[in-house]
C-alpha cells in the first residue's frame, strides 16, 4: 500500500468519528417546542358584558273596556300608527242610552216631587203663623176674662199639630233632596258608562296586538276573571332593550353604562344606548337541553340613544354593555393566561427549585411542585409562560379587567416581554423551564 493510499484512509477515518460524534452530540441535544409569542405593550381596553334580550316600548298599554257590549264600530288594525285621543273602536250604545234616558226621567220626577213638597212645606209655614196670632189672640182674651178656656186649649192644639206637621214636611223634602243627589249620581254614573262606549288611545304610538273583531262581544273583568284585553299599544318613541344578564356579570352592570345594541332584523348595524334599569329580582330560566337546571339571570334595561326606523316590540336584540375602560395599559393576549399550581413559602414567595437537563447539567432553577415543606402552602396560580434565554418561565401575574382579546396587567410580566400565546395545547401542558422556540414563520406580534 502506498504513502498516499495510507493518508487518504486515515483521513475517511478521521472524518468518519467525527461525524459520529456530532452525531451523538446532536441527538442528545435538547430540542426545543415551536411556539408562538407575542410581545407585551400598553393597550387601551373596554370591557364588555354581553346578554341578549327584546326590543320593548317604554310604554306599552293593553286596551280594556270598562262597559260590556258589542262592538259595533273598529277604527283600526294591527300594525296602524294612532294618536293620542284618537277613536279605536266603539261599543253598541243602546243599552246605555235607555239607562241614561230612564234615569235623567227619574231625576225629573224626583226634583217636581221635591218641588211640590218644598210649596207644602211654605204653605204649612203661612198655617202656622196664622194659627199663632190666633193663639195670642186668645191668650189676650183670656187674660181678660173674655173667651173660655175650651177655646184657648183648642187654639194651642192646633199651633202644637201644625208644628209637628211642617217638621214631617220639612223632613220629606230633605229625604227627597237626598234622593235627588242619588238620582243625580247614578245618571252622572250613566252617562260616563255612556261616554266609555268610545274607546280612545291615551298615547301616541303603534296598535301591536288586535284580539277583538266588530261584532264581537266586550266582556269586562270581574275579581276572578280578567276582561277581555281588545287592543295593545306601544309608544315607539322611546326604546329600550330588555337582557337577561348572568349573575356572575351583575356585579359590573351599574346605570348609566353605555352599551351598543345588534338588533337581529337589522343586520350589520348597531345603535346606541344605556343602562337605565337593573333588576334586583332574579329571573329563573331552565336551560337548555338540561332537566330542571335553572340558570340565575337579571333583567337589565338598556334605552336607545337613536331612532330606530320601522321597529317592532318583540324584536331579538344583543346588548354588549361596556362595563370598564382602561387607556394605555399593560396588556397581555387572553391565549396566553394559564394555570398553574404552585408551592409559596411563608413569605408568600414562589419556591424554585434546581432544574437538570438531558445531560444531567444543573441550570436555572424553576417554579416548584415537590412536596410541601413546613411553612409551604399549593395553590393554584395564573400566570403567562414568558421567553428567556430561549426557555419557558411560568410568571405569577394580577389580571384587571377583561377586555375582547386582552387582560389588563396589574402586576407580573412587563412591557416589552414575549410571552408565549400557542399553540394551545403546548401553553396548557408546558412546564415552567421548557427548552422552547419561537416559531418565526408565524411571526412575534409587537
Amino acid at each position: 500500500m502506498s504513502r498516499t493510499k495510507k493518508i487518504l484512509i486515515g483521513v475517511v477515518v478521521v472524518v468518519l468519528a467525527a461525524a459520529i460524534v456530532g452525531a451523538n452530540l446532536w441527538f442528545k441535544k435538547e430540542k426545543g417546542l415551536a411556539v408562538t409569542a407575542e410581545a407585551i405593550k400598553a393597550r387601551d381596553l373596554e370591557a364588555i358584558v354581553s346578554a341578549s334580550g327584546k326590543i320593548q316600548p317604554h310604554r306599552l298599554v293593553n286596551i280594556s273596556s270598562d262597559t260590556m257590549g258589542r262592538v259595533v264600530n273598529l277604527a283600526v288594525d294591527e300594525g296602524d300608527r294612532i294618536k293620542k285621543g284618537q277613536v279605536l273602536l266603539q261599543i253598541d250604545p243602546y243599552s246605555l242610552k235607555a239607562r241614561v234616558t230612564n234615569q235623567v226621567a227619574s231625576l225629573r220626577a224626583a226634583e217636581v216631587t221635591l218641588e211640590q213638597m218644598k210649596q207644602s212645606v211654605e204653605t204649612t209655614h203661612v198655617q202656622l203663623d196664622l194659627l199663632r196670632q190666633t193663639l195670642k189672640r186668645q191668650q189676650d182674651l183670656w187674660t181678660r176674662q173674655l173667651t173660655t178656656r175650651e177655646t184657648l186649649e183648642k187654639a194651642e192644639n192646633d199651633v202644637k199639630a201644625a208644628e209637628s206637621g211642617l217638621q214631617e214636611r220639612e223632613k220629606s223634602a230633605s229625604a227627597q233632596a237626598s234622593r235627588i243627589a242619588q238620582e243625580r249620581a247614578t245618571l252622572d254614573s250613566a252617562q260616563y258608562d255612556l261616554s266609555k262606549v268610545h274607546i280612545e288611545s291615551p298615547i301616541d304610538g303603534i296598535v301591536t296586538k288586535r284580539n277583538i273583531q266588530e261584532g264581537e262581544m266586550v266582556m269586562i273583568g270581574t275579581m276572578n276573571n280578567a276582561g277581555t284585553v281588545l287592543l295593545t299599544l306601544a309608544d315607539m318613541a322611546d326604546i329600550q332593550a330588555e337582557v337577561e344578564v348572568d349573575e356572575t356579570n351583575m356585579p359590573h352592570v351599574s346605570i348609566g353604562q353605555n352599551a351598543k345594541i345588534s338588533i337581529d332584523a337589522i343586520p350589520d348595524k348597531t345603535f346606541k344606548g344605556h343602562v337605565t334599569e337593573i333588576g334586583n329580582s332574579p329571573l329563573q330560566t331552565t336551560t337548555p337541553g338540561t332537566t330542571g337546571t335553572q340558570a340565575t339571570t337579571f333583567k337589565v334595561v338598556v334605552t336607545l340613544d337613536e331612532v330606530v326606523p320601522d321597529i317592532r316590540p318583540g324584536f331579538t336584540c344583543t346588548a354588549d354593555i361596556t362595563t370598564a375602560t382602561r387607556a394605555q395599559v399593560t396588556a397581555v393576549p387572553i391565549p396566553a393566561v394559564a394555570v398553574r399550581e404552585l408551592i409559596y413559602d411563608a413569605n408568600g414567595q414562589v419556591v424554585k427549585q434546581p432544574r437538570a437537563d438531558k445531560n444531567g447539567r444543573t441550570i436555572e432553577p424553576v417554579a416548584s411542585a415537590a412536596e410541601l415543606k413546613p411553612g409551604q402552602t399549593r395553590k393554584e396560580t395564573e400566570g403567562v409562560f414568558v421567553v428567556r434565554a430561549g426557555r419557558a418561565e411560568f410568571t405569577p401575574i394580577k389580571m384587571g379587567i377583561a377586555g375582547d382579546k386582552y387582560f389588563e396587567v396589574l402586576s407580573g410580566p412587563a412591557q416589552g416581554d414575549q410571552v408565549i400565546t400557542g399553540p394551545f395545547n403546548s401553553v396548557r401542558g408546558m412546564k415552567d423551564g421548557d427548552l422552547v422556540k419561537v416559531d418565526q414563520s408565524a411571526g412575534v406580534k409587537k
